[in-house]
């Protein structure tokens, strides 16, 4: 006989109900209180929300959110920040960990949750399947995303089903890739996420779509579910607990990185997502003072990461010290970040600290967090043989003549000119980088050479190709750039090929330090 879960549908709430609802109904399941449930929710205003370990203040645009009237708050589980309307419908499994296979952790809940969503999609015609990690696509098309959490026993898995979509103000509200809303910015936003509606040219009510989803999560996960309402206990505590879900408190939940003087970050990209680190340190005692990790990972227990943060303060950050705290913490505390590894954060954070070598160049500590480096050892920085210096050919203007190959006449009208002439007086080799190819054949010629460059790129360039960067065994220092990048205006396909028609600035007081301290030793 199929065992009987509760149909919860909770109707069109404010952001700070729904997430207080999220964590009162897994809380009363863990404790057996409630019955294991299927739940829909909806949201009234729009909302924009953060994963649970994410910085709002990276992730949002308040300006633009409060001014609509747009309600920002944080999810209970983690993974990306997202935007929430009333054409966008959240289902939620609450239920014993026993209703599950005992084999499948965390990280097999994202396949065996997204069938039914993909079943309900094929009966209205479309072909959708599970993208690793946590997204279900149709023609290779984000059309849900999912993210899931647990708590002593039960656990709680979260997806969302565009059917239609206001991919303006999405835009205008979360701080991605894009944000001049041209036709042209528009439709590149298109060619990654997808609607209903945009699939179908009609859009099912509500109530259809409820229906079919009740339908395909029955078939799923074969069990019967009949109509329910929130117990008296799960109305208490929402009584009990909303002004804590609408406070700064629980929105922001110290994400922001330290205010204080001296604070180092790095970032970089895990298997399970993107990970970065905000510390800061007393360089005498080598400890870490203090510590924030962000990211659009996920990680079971919800407030694992905050356990690692509390086990990371006031302790030694020398490489050996800083793996077994950690590795303590992960133990301990029975952290599970899904796809990231103790040693990736020992990693990071040894990375962090290490941008104090800069200081060689007469770079401070805020200036290093504009730099990246790569492939570096122990070896002091300035007995690297730095021979070469690479440039986005986007930073040179648009209409100039030299903008598609190599030179410059240093004609003092963009940012170019001035690091060429730094460049040639330090000695190094200056080139002008065209497109992606062009970068790995100059970094053969670097390898060949036995020597390091230093080099020019926006933050998501970084991102997108440190392994390649990584790959390749050349030492680096990447510095990044300003202005609308190519990422910023999702036309990231036109610069790897050397077609991008956006103009983008170098950061010349803190290269001209770099450049003249390699003059003075040359």
């Amino acid at each position: 006989m199929k065992p009987t879960w509760r149909l919860l549908d909770t109707g069109l709430r404010s952001a700070a109900e729904n997430m207080a609802l999220d964590d009162i109904i897994l809380e009363c399941r863990s404790r057996n209180l409630v019955p294991d449930t299927l739940r829909f929710l909806r949201f009234k205003p729009p909302a924009v929300l953060v994963g649970y370990h994410q910085d709002v203040l990276h992730e949002v645009r308040l300006e633009y959110v409060k001014s609509r009237g747009i309600d920002v708050n944080r999810r209970i589980t983690g993974g990306g920040a997202i935007y929430f309307d009333e054409n966008t419908i959240g289902w939620e499994i609450i239920a014993s960990k026993a209703s599950l296979d005992e084999s499948i952790k965390i990280e097999g809940l994202f396949e065996v949750m997204c069938r039914a969503p993909i079943i309900a999609l094929s009966k209205l015609g479309l072909e959708a399947r599970f993208r690793p990690r946590n997204d279900i696509e149709v023609k290779g098309k984000k059309i849900s995303g999912t993210g899931g959490t647990e708590r002593e026993g039960a656990f709680l898995f979260q997806g969302t089903l565009l059917t239609d979509f206001d991919i303006e103000s999405m835009i205008k509200s979360l701080k991605i890739p894009i944000v001049k809303l041209k036709d042209k910015e528009i439709a590149s936003a298109k060619q990654r996420v997808t609607c209903i509606k945009w699939e179908l040219g009609d859009t099912p009510s509500f109530e259809e779509l409820k229906s079919l989803l009740v339908e395909s999560f029955s078939e799923a996960l074969d069990v019967n579910f009949k109509e329910g309402d929130l117990s008296e206990c799960e109305q208490n505590l929402l009584q009990e607990k909303l002004p804590y879900f609408q406070s700064e408190e629980w929105i922001y939940l110290d994400r922001r990185a330290p205010e204080e003087a001296g604070v180092v970050r790095a970032i970089n990209k895990a298997k399970g997502g993107l990970v970065e680190v905000s510390l800061t340190i007393d360089r005498r005692a080598k400890i870490i003072k203090s510590i924030i990790i962000t990211g659009d990972f996920f990680a079971t227990p919800s407030k694992g990461v905050l356990d690692l943060e509390a086990a990371l303060k006031f302790t030694s950050y020398e490489r050996e010290s800083l793996e077994k705290t950690i590795t303590s913490a992960f133990k301990e505390k029975n952290i599970d970040i899904v796809g990231v590894e103790p040693q990736f954060i020992a990693n990071l954070i040894t990375q962090a600290v290490n941008k104090t070598s800069l200081e060689a160049f007469g770079i401070t500590l805020d200036e290093a967090n504009y730099i990246h480096t790569i492939n570096l050892d122990s070896t002091p920085l300035l007995d690297y043989k730095w021979r070469y210096l690479l440039l986005p050919y986007c930073s040179k203007l648009v209409s100039c003549a030299y903008r598609k190959e190599e030179g410059c006449v240093q004609c003092g009208l963009c940012s170019i000119g001035e690091a060429y002439k730094l460049g040639q007086e330090a000695g190094l080799i200056v080139k002008t980088i065209q497109n992606f190819e062009h970068l790995m054949e100059v970094l053969e010629e670097v390898k060949r050479s036995n020597s390091a460059y230093i080099g020019c790129c926006c933050e998501a360039f970084y991102t997108k190709h440190l392994d390649e960067l990584r790959d390749i065994g050349v030492p680096a220092l990447l510095l990044d750039i300003d202005d609308k990048t190519c990422y910023d205006l999702g036309k990231d396909d036109k610069a790897y090929i050397g077609t991008f028609e956006g103009q983008t600035t170098l950061k010349l007081p803190i290269l001209t330090k770099i450049l003249n301290t390699l003059a003075s030793v040359a």
